[in-house]
């Protein structure tokens, strides 16, 4: 069973599936985040949602570029979770199947190119602090217990 984090589903109200791939982009003792600035200020994991006929890997490798600028490496899948939230930017409620990948950043190749996206490197533990959703902070928490 994959874990839920954040809030149940409300009852009598219907959600859409929507998988997506989201990297934990661990360099040097740091790792490299987004900030997005709409419809919710905050700081993620970067990746998203995964186009019909896509697969999660060509997901994370396409939605990491676009929210971070950077090329990444060697993606190892860590696990997964679900959460149930309202997507302001697709009038959407929404059953968020989140696949999280442990991968190395290689190499800035552009800035960002996902409007109201920057791309920040902190520090492991004030990343975890400062994710705006508890999977992503559980996963990131569980790497760095991993990776040190």
């Amino acid at each position: 069973m994959t874990p839920r984090y954040g809030s149940p589903p409300e009852q009598n109200r219907r959600y859409r599936r929507r998988p997506g791939a989201y990297g934990v982009l661990w360099r040097d003792g740091r790792v490299l985040v987004t900030f997005q600035d709409a419809p919710c200020p905050e700081f993620q994991l970067p990746g998203g949602g995964i186009d019909p006929g896509e697969s999660p890997l060509r997901a994370l490798y396409r939605e990491v570029l676009e929210e971070t600028g950077w090329r990444i490496g060697a993606p190892r899948r860590l696990g997964a979770f679900r959460r149930f939230t309202y997507m302001p930017e697709y009038d959407l409620w929404a059953e968020k199947l989140c696949m999280i990948y442990l991968a190395r950043p290689i190499r800035q190749i552009a800035p960002p190119s996902e409007p109201g996206h920057s791309a920040h490197w902190l520090n492991p533990r004030a990343a975890v602090d400062r994710l705006g959703n508890p999977g992503d902070a559980a996963f990131l928490a569980g790497a760095i217990r991993w990776l040190r």
